[in-house]
């Protein structure tokens, strides 16, 4: 299939033009939201909110952007990604201008919850690599989606000692709006993606929306594929969130726990790469089960290692080649399978169960801390989740489906 023919809506949208813009929307949107553990304690110290408060916040937020995304997508594989993710451009800045103001947990919970969690939504890294993915070949997809994931990745790297600066220069709540007006700057970059959605793969054109959802659920891989993503979230929220507060609880400064955010990012972007170029080379479930089982390698090496400011950087540069490497490989896995055409839906429920266990780390970390004092049973909760995801991907069947042989 020609690339070039997948665009439609003005030269200028040539398919480099498409991938720099979602790598760059890739980059802000998931590198604005990957800070917020930075916040943890300068916003419960300041209002007397117990972690659990924030984290219930945090948990909403994911489970807001697993609701939303599948929504998203379905609107995005209709009308193109631009016009969703401008929207969603608005709702982000809105609600983390409104945490900042939040002076009670249910204020926070619907602005940083809720409002920000429909706007992570509607900005979707996934949207953008939809997109990406529909501009170019079929060989050149996996290292395509994982160079949109390594560019969230370097958001993250961005952002996280960026936000730390404004929080030690401005106090908390000036960052905030200061990040605020950043993710403002998804709009013209949503403008630079195709307006409307690829008309092109004719076949597939001729499946309606509802029957490529109960294609995908009657489908064992699928299931299976869903089942491990929500693993995937239960770790990196998890991580995200807590680790910054783990690594203060330790007796380390907060720069740490800043930089070792920023490591994870930093060299996620080598694992996304490698992962993307492993998916063109090798079994994509193949490759997961591994990642998982390595996360969980990695994870029990941290409880039993003593805790050092070295310890703490070598366990981030670990994970984060881990960190997102399993998106460019479920991403493809969902496209070689189904194909293009509900790609951004079908990934999009999919990340529901990323998100559905990102909502139960993120939530659960700050009750057992307030509870017990202490995230070892998170720590070893994560251990058993991550040789169960590694046992569930091996059955998986990545072949395409009949529909799609000639294609193929």
């Amino acid at each position: 299939m020609d690339a070039k023919s997948e665009i439609d809506t003005g030269t200028w949208r040539s398919p480099s033009v498409v991938i720099v813009a979602a790598c760059l929307i890739a980059m802000i949107g998931f590198g604005s939201r990957s800070t917020f553990g930075l916040f943890l304690e300068p916003m419960t110290e300041t209002r007397g909110w117990s972690r659990e408060t924030f984290a219930l916040a945090l948990a909403l937020q994911n489970l807001m952007w697993g609701i939303g995304v599948p929504i998203a997508g379905a609107i995005s594989d209709k009308y193109g990604a631009a016009r969703v993710i401008a929207i969603g451009a608005v709702m982000y800045g809105l609600g983390i201008y409104g945490m900042s103001t939040a002076e009670t947990g249910t204020a926070l919970h619907l602005t940083g919850g809720i409002l920000t969690g429909l706007g992570v939504a509607f900005t979707a890294f996934s949207l953008a690599m939809a997109a990406m993915a529909r501009v170019v070949s079929a060989d050149r997809r996996s290292f395509v989606l994982g160079l949109g994931t390594a560019a969230g990745s370097f958001g993250q790297v961005i952002f996280s000692p960026l936000s730390q600066g404004f929080i030690s220069a401005f106090g908390w709540q000036q960052a905030l709006v200061l990040q605020a007006g950043l993710v403002l700057v998804l709009i013209p970059l949503a403008l630079a993606l195709p307006l409307v959605s690829s008309s092109s793969q004719v076949a597939e054109s001729k499946q309606s929306l509802k029957e490529a959802v109960q294609e995908a659920f009657a489908h064992r891989g699928f299931v299976l594929l869903t089942a491990g993503f929500f693993v995937c979230g239960f770790h990196v929220a998890f991580i995200t969130v807590h680790f910054p507060a783990y690594v203060s609880d330790m007796g380390l400064s907060a720069s740490v726990g800043a930089w070792a955010l920023a490591i994870i990012g930093l060299f996620n972007i080598a694992g996304s790469f490698l992962s993307g170029m492993a998916g063109q080379r090798f079994s994509k479930k193949s490759s997961l089960s591994f990642i998982y089982l390595a996360r969980a390698v990695v994870i029990s090496a941290l409880l039993i290692a003593p805790k050092t400011p070295e310890t703490i950087y070598l366990f981030s540069a670990m994970m984060g080649l881990l960190w997102l490497s399993t998106v460019p490989l479920t991403t493809g896995i969902v496209a070689q399978v189904f194909g293009l055409r509900y790609l951004a839906t079908l990934f999009g429920l999919v990340f529901l169960s990323h998100q559905l266990g990102s909502f139960i780390g993120v939530w659960l970390g700050g009750r057992l801390y307030d509870t017990y004092g202490s995230y070892d049973g998170m720590w070893l909760a994560g251990i058993f989740f991550g040789v169960v995801a590694a046992v569930i991907h091996w059955p998986i069947n990545e072949q395409p489906l009949a529909r799609l042989a000639p294609d193929a």
